[in-house]
């Protein structure tokens, strides 16, 4: 496996103390055995995957997903939990420029209709996912960041057809958004939950539709003949028709050749403290339930859950190894503090970390490989694949199908992923970039 980052970032280490796994066990499942044949081929077990597998299967598919460790090893089982608008980072001005208002809107519809469908998913499977927050709440952390929320409400109204609600700094208390902000922005749409159990659930339901997933079997060359492709790993192959990447930013840059150099694993790390006894929660104000980020490029996101226990993380690791995870998790540690001085005292025994995926033009990919007939590929959702990645999911299962299109499929989504400068070495462009960000911070 050719990755960019060293062994320790792909190492069960940076996830040994998530909070997730304490909440939901780990399904076992065996590993795939000998030479198999299937319809579609899914390497990845994340949101993605399975997303792309239950509707497969829904559809009669014969569908069989690779995982290398296991469903919710990877980023879905380890993220904040924020059910949300986002998946790409243009602005609605250079969406206009490149692909056009129409396409924009599309998008912008892909966004709302990502978060519809984690909805009907955790409803009609009956997925238990502690659910909370109405919609999710963008705080400003400078003064003149409010004149930005501002013009977002019209923005708001006719990406997403929502009316969103300023709050004011004054007013910020009486919300139980108690801090040093300066105001705030609320969005009637998405909501927490738990990503271990909504992962868990997902695996489950495709599996009930028919899909079969695999455990410990990582994908190690793939072989394009005739016949389709075949995945060959340690413990046996599998050949299909068709074959879907899904596997984000634990991809590696040889499975298959096209993707080196298509992708930009990032870190984001997390904490979470143990639950706040009634008291710390109003000697510091904070009492919302919203899910909650800050006008920050390098963002803070944080939440209060329904066991009162408050999970905190941010971007910004650049590096991987035990001293360098350290390093991040008090980093993140530092910041928490300066947020919530009320909270030094409280301890925060769960910590971990993961990456999330950047695509060089900042927008996801969904749809099939060039010059690989019969290959797919769906990646890259910017630190928002808790909707988008089920959603692309969906969408890459109706590629796959021929279906008739009725799902948003903006051909910004459909754009090919372009190569990054520097190629394999294309990590040392995240110092500049993150250089960039922390002084367009201030």
């Amino acid at each position: 496996m050719k990755h960019i980052y060293g062994s320790f970032a792909y190492s069960d280490a940076p996830r040994a103390n998530c909070w997730w796994d304490q909440t939901c066990e780990t399904v076992e499942r065996p590993a795939l055995g000998g030479d198999q044949i299937c319809d579609v081929a899914i390497i990845g077990g994340g949101f993605t995957g399975l997303s792309a597998a239950l509707h497969l299967a829904q559809a009669g598919v014969n569908a069989v997903v690779v995982e290398s460790r296991y469903v919710g090893w990877g980023a879905s089982g380890r993220n904040g939990g924020f059910c949300c608008l986002g998946g790409g980072r243009l602005s609605d001005k250079t969406l206009d420029r490149k692909f056009g208002r129409k396409d924009r809107l599309e998008f912008r519809a892909a966004e709302l209709a990502a978060i519809n469908l984690v909805d009907e998913l955790t409803t009609d499977h009956r997925i238990g996912i502690d659910r909370h927050s109405d919609g999710e709440t963008e705080l400003a952390h400078r003064p003149k960041d409010m004149g930005d929320l501002r013009k977002r409400v019209h923005e708001i109204k006719e990406n997403y057809g929502l009316d969103a609600t300023l709050i004011e700094k004054s007013a910020l208390a009486d919300h139980g958004l108690k801090g040093l902000f300066h105001g705030a922005l609320t969005i009637p749409a998405g909501f927490a939950l738990n990503p271990r159990k909504y992962v868990t659930g997902l695996a489950a339901a495709a599996q009930k539709a028919g899909a079969v997933i695999y455990h410990n079997t990582t994908a190690q060359e793939i072989k394009q003949s005739n016949g389709g492709f075949t995945v060959q790993t340690a413990t046996g192959s599998l050949t299909a028709k068709k074959l879907l990447i899904a596997t984000n930013g634990y991809s590696s840059e040889g499975i298959p050749d096209w993707l080196g150099g298509r992708y930009m694993p990032a870190q984001s790390s997390v904490i979470v403290t143990r639950p706040l006894s009634d008291d710390e929660i109003k000697a510091a104000g904070w009492s919302s339930n919203q899910m909650v980020y800050d006008t920050r490029h390098l963002l803070h996101y944080f939440r209060l859950m329904p066991d009162r226990r408050m999970l905190f993380g941010m971007r910004g690791g650049l590096l991987t190894g035990p001293k360098a995870e350290k390093r991040a998790i008090a980093n993140v540690r530092r910041d928490f503090e300066a947020m919530f001085p009320a909270w030094k005292h409280v301890e925060t025994p769960f910590a971990w970390s993961g990456m999330v995926c950047i695509a060089r033009d900042q927008m996801p990919f969904v749809g099939p490989v060039p010059n690989r007939q019969g290959m797919f590929a769906s990646l890259c959702y910017h630190g928002n694949g808790v909707a988008m990645a089920s959603y692309c999911g969906a969408l890459i299962a109706d590629v796959i199908l021929g279906k008739p299109r009725k799902r948003a499929y903006p051909i910004s989504m459909q754009t090919s992923l372009s190569l990054f400068e520097l190629g394999r070495f294309r990590r040392a462009l995240l110092p500049v970039a993150y250089l960039g960000y922390a002084l367009a911070d201030r």
